[in-house]
């Protein structure tokens, strides 16, 4: 087994933040701070899709101009729904090749992987590209289907600030909305229902892939 395998998520994310808390000045992890504590204090953890309920379907049309509908990946076994925020973010592109990394597990398990980001579809096949995903990496154009699951929030004006200037966040997305999905998982069942999910206010925390494949072998 390669031994990248054996290294948990949690593990890398944890070595990134520590290297932000490192070389961050004081008033971008102010910033960033009450950014984490507006999404804390809102009603999105209330109001996102929970286990047991109903999955709203979607057809999205990928990189390559192919429409992929939710529905038809049900027929073939569960889905692993996850929500990535974009190409520009370290803790993303971690996550997407820690999935990757733990893709065929999933596929032992008659499961296949679905991410979906705000991002525009140019983005998202660099993405793709950039980090040799075997899976559908779905653009959200404005948060959509984000919105469905009830997953978006609204940046502080310091925080879209910040990601406006130093790496084009609206033009990313083909808006000015400031707007994002949090970085959700769902296990979604062949009827469509619910049967995991992951929602943190914190996006520098994911959904371990390992925990996944452990969920399906329960």
């Amino acid at each position: 087994m390669n031994n990248t395998i054996t290294t948990s998520l949690k593990s890398k994310l944890e070595a990134k933040k520590a290297e932000f808390e490192l070389n961050a000045d004081a008033t971008k992890k102010s910033i960033y701070k009450a950014g984490f504590e507006d999404v804390n204090t809102s009603n999105i953890l209330k109001n996102a899709k929970k286990v047991g309920d109903q999955a709203p379907n979607f057809t999205l049309t990928n990189a390559l101009g192919k429409p992929v509908e939710l529905q038809d990946y049900l027929k073939k076994g569960p889905v692993v729904l996850t929500w990535y925020r974009g190409g520009w973010c370290p803790y993303c592109n971690l996550t997407l090749n820690q999935l990757q990394q733990e893709l065929p597990n999933f596929k032992a398990n008659g499961a296949n992987l679905i991410a979906l980001t705000p991002e525009l579809p140019d983005q998202s096949i660099s993405t793709s590209e950039k980090n040799n995903l075997q899976f559908e990496v779905l653009s959200d154009i404005g948060n959509k289907i984000a919105k469905d699951y009830g997953i978006v929030f609204k940046l502080t004006d310091d925080v879209a600030e910040i990601y406006n200037t130093s790496f084009g966040l609206n033009e990313h997305n083909g808006d000015a909305s400031n707007e994002l999905p949090l970085a959700a998982t769902y296990i979604i069942n062949e009827k469509g229902k619910i049967d995991y999910a992951y929602l943190n206010t914190d996006y520098r925390n994911r959904a371990e892939p390992s925990e996944i494949t452990a969920f399906f072998k329960r």
